[in-house]
């Protein structure tokens, strides 16, 4: 949209107005002080003396610079109000909350005014301080929103936003120690922060480090690596919680009750401990879902229909896409442009340019029943 065609923003005319009336009255305020001192009894510009010359230059400049503050006030709330025109309730009332409490904080910190002699000083002033403020206050709680609701939430009746479990401390239980993959996923930058390796856990790798079975002590003595090893990354501070629930008999359990007893997140591997510390109300971060998340959305061997849009580079290739862009190069069916073909994956193709897909028609893939004698 051009510069001519968008609509121009128009500013709110009653605040520019008692923005501008605060400054005028301060400014007449300010002349006739001054001109009542200088020589309020000589005529100075014709029939105009000193009080009556300060009184009109005060207006006039009061007028000019009340209205350059008040429109740049009110253009500047405008332009706040349409970038945050998305605001929840819960912002709303931390801005009220942070109004009250500037307008509170402004008249204030301004009260001493009224200890002026003149009163067209004092009241202007008072008011131009209790606005601005005010306004800063309301800024400030729409921003600082969840600490706002933290402290009066409960007596309003309105709940903070509960913080993202990647947020949350997390505890590491078993499954994620003896997986290297957690390693990768550190290193990536994805999981960071405190890491709570409660007792119950290492009690349970140390067990399978000390097992005869030899595949149960590879897995003890990785886990108890791989926890050495994420003590030395700088992205995460691993620390040993020394915590137990003694009277629930199973490991899962204990880490689903330490989870709610400390307000922390569960780090697993394991989908039926996640489904449960879930149903208990416990925060649950899952690798495993993370890793089906970004899996490949096809693999070798499977069938797939793609609509054919162009043929391809080489002869008899047809080119079509899947529904997150991934290029599909279909052998042999150059003459199916236009049409929508089942097709078996042969292979995936990692590129810099993202996902290529070589698949054949479903026909062609599968062999021709041997012909009956």
């Amino acid at each position: 949209m051009s510069a001519a065609a968008r609509p121009r923003r128009r500013t709110p005319t009653l605040v520019v107005e008692v923005l501008r009336l605060f400054i005028v009255v301060f400014f007449c305020g300010a002349g006739y002080a001054i001109g009542s001192e200088v020589d309020p009894g000589r005529d100075v510009l014709g029939p105009l003396n000193g009080t009556a010359l300060g009184l009109v230059l005060g207006l006039g400049l009061g007028y000019v610079v009340g209205g350059v503050l008040g429109r740049t006030a009110a253009t500047t709330a405008a332009a706040t109000r349409t970038r945050l025109h998305d605001l929840s309730a819960e912002q709303l009332v931390a801005g009220g909350v942070g109004t009250v409490g500037g307008v509170l904080l402004g008249a204030g910190t301004a009260w001493p005014l009224f200890f002026l002699p003149q009163a067209y000083l004092s009241f202007p002033l008072f008011g131009f301080v209790v606005v601005v403020v005010g306004y800063l206050g309301a800024t400030i709680g729409a921003a600082k929103r969840d600490e706002v609701l933290g402290l009066l939430g409960p007596r309003a009746g309105v709940t903070p936003r509960a913080p993202a479990p990647a947020a949350l401390d997390r505890v590491v239980d078993t499954s994620v120690a003896v997986d290297g993959r957690v390693l990768d996923v550190v290193r990536a930058g994805f999981l960071h922060g405190r890491m709570l390796v409660p007792t119950p856990v290492i009690a349970e790798l140390q067990g399978l480090a000390d097992s005869s079975d030899e595949l149960r002590r590879a897995r003890g003595r990785r886990g108890l690596d791989l926890l050495e090893a994420l003590k030395r990354e700088p992205g995460v501070d691993v620390e040993v919680l020394d915590a137990d629930a003694p009277d629930l008999p199973e490991v899962d359990a204990r880490l689903v009750r330490i989870c709610l007893d400390r307000g922390t997140a569960l780090l697993t591997l394991d989908t039926g401990l996640a489904r449960a510390a879930r149903l208990a109300g416990v925060a649950v971060l899952d690798l495993h879902a993370l890793a089906l998340a970004l899996r490949p959305p096809v693999q070798a061997g499977d069938d797939i229909p793609v609509l054919l849009l162009k043929p391809g580079r080489e002869p008899g290739q047809a080119v079509g896409y899947l529904d997150d862009g991934s290029m599909v190069v279909v052998e042999h069916a150059r003459d199916r442009v236009g049409a929508e073909v089942e097709v078996t994956v042969t292979s995936v193709l990692v590129t810099a340019n993202g996902r290529l897909v070589f698949a054949k028609p479903v026909r062609a893939s599968r062999p021709r029943p041997a012909p009956q004698p």
